[in-house]
């Protein structure tokens, strides 16, 4: 079989939602490659910044690798923004509804919410609430996303700033995206892990 000959869904028989089962689950496989060249196409986006978006990303996800955080943390870092070009008005959302079957649930809530803890550093510039994000207040994960805006997102528009290049995190976004979707063991909810490691003396 090459096509299916359905032409409605509810026409279709066992043996042709099998075949295209198959075909959906190696599509899957090439799902890393494809969100690392969209990073790339960051650079095609928003511009005003000192720095790229993508170089904003690979900032970001470099102090999270240097703060000792884990995968989780250091790739829903890497790619917090890659909503940017596609729903510039809920880049958060659209970038946590990538990350939420592979990753803890502690970074997806953070990715998530992350433009309404931003707006503290902005919004009574633009006409915004600066104080959106008291709303998200008695989350567990609350704490997580100030943090997680002030060492991560908020800091890393530095051209100075010795940041890793995108091959170095290849690695860690293949790893995550290898894993079986929502998987108990992975989504942990309502787990917490810290965002800084600290440093041996």
């Amino acid at each position: 079989m090459d096509k299916v000959a359905f032409t409605q869904m509810k026409d279709g028989t066992k043996e042709e939602y099998e075949f295209l089962t198959r075909h959906e689950v190696e599509h899957t496989k090439g799902t890393a490659d494809r969100l690392l060249k969209a990073l790339v196409d960051l650079d095609e986006g928003l511009s005003g910044y000192q720095i790229t978006r993508l170089g904003h990303s690979l900032q970001s996800a470099t102090r999270a690798f240097r703060d000792g955080a884990d995968i989780d943390w250091i790739v829903s870092t890497l790619l917090h923004d890659i909503g940017d070009i596609y729903a510039p008005y809920n880049h958060d959302e659209y970038a946590a509804a990538i990350l939420r079957p592979f990753v803890r649930e502690q970074c997806t809530w953070c990715v998530a919410t992350h433009g309404d803890f931003q707006m503290v550093y902005y919004g009574h510039h633009v006409g915004g609430n600066p104080h959106k994000r008291d709303h998200h207040k008695g989350n567990i994960y609350f704490d997580d996303c100030v943090a997680f805006c002030e060492r991560w997102d908020q800091s890393s528009f530095d051209p100075a700033y010795d940041t890793l290049p995108l091959d170095f995190f290849r690695p860690m976004v293949n790893e995550v995206f290898a894993r079986t979707p929502y998987d108990p063991n992975v989504i942990r909810q309502g787990h917490r892990e810290p965002l800084v490691i600290p440093q041996a003396e």
